[in-house]
């Protein structure tokens, strides 16, 4: 079957024990039906730390269904759809393979993928794993951050198009090995002019720092 949407999934945010703020979203369930995509996300979706998450830059987050079920091998525990906090699970899509820039068709969206997800505290607590933070960097297969091109409505079992491919090789496993462990790669991702401003920044403090020059602000399109 082609590429599609298994699960669209929303959250409220709620009281949890982990994290300094205390509060999260990041319980997604399943939603029946269609479901509103906006410039900052869908509605329904709640954003608790809206400091580090969130915004037209993280507005959708996408897990392959596929990560999930290797995953739940890997714990010997079954991940369910949403439970990585992700609004979009995929099905027959390598969303680890997915380009910086490239944009997607779902429903009538059309996404961009210009980030990648560190895993956090909040993560860690909500799966309930041992040292899941370092575990899943280490594994690195993080699912996409997805930017609102043009708005409209998803439901499960709609189709995904990858309707414009990227002529670089700047995937979505490549930038976060780039954000955490090979931060010597990071300026090759200015070649992507649709990063999210994030990573544009990180891409920024690394050349300055191997130059020598003082900060310059970068723009992002």
């Amino acid at each position: 079957m082609a590429a599609h949407l298994l699960s669209v999934n929303v959250g409220r945010v709620v009281d949890v024990p982990w994290g300094k703020l205390g509060r999260s979203g990041i319980d997604k369930r399943p939603v029946a039906g269609p479901v509103q995509v906006h410039r900052l996300g869908l509605e329904g979706d709640e954003i608790a730390d809206t400091k580090h998450h969130g915004g037209p830059d993280q507005a959708v987050y996408a897990y392959a269904a596929e990560d999930l079920e290797r995953w739940s091998d890997l714990a010997g525990r079954t991940f369910v759809a949403g439970q990585f906090g992700e609004n979009l699970t995929t099905r027959g899509l390598d969303v680890q393979d997915a380009r910086l820039g490239e944009r997607w068709a779902v429903g009538s969206t059309l996404l961009e993928v210009c980030d990648v997800r560190i895993p956090c505290a909040v993560f860690q607590g909500f799966v309930d794993e041992p040292r899941w933070v370092r575990r899943f960097a280490e594994h690195g297969v993080v699912g996409a951050y997805l930017r609102v091109v043009q708005e409209g409505v998803v439901q499960a079992g709609d189709p995904v198009r990858v309707v414009e491919r990227r002529d670089h090789d700047l995937t979505v496993g490549a930038a976060f090995r780039a954000l955490t462990t090979d931060r010597a790669r990071l300026p090759s991702f200015q070649a992507e002019p649709r990063v999210s401003a994030k990573i544009a920044r990180q891409i920024d403090e690394v050349r300055n720092h191997s130059s020598g020059a003082p900060r310059s602000d970068r723009p992002v399109g």
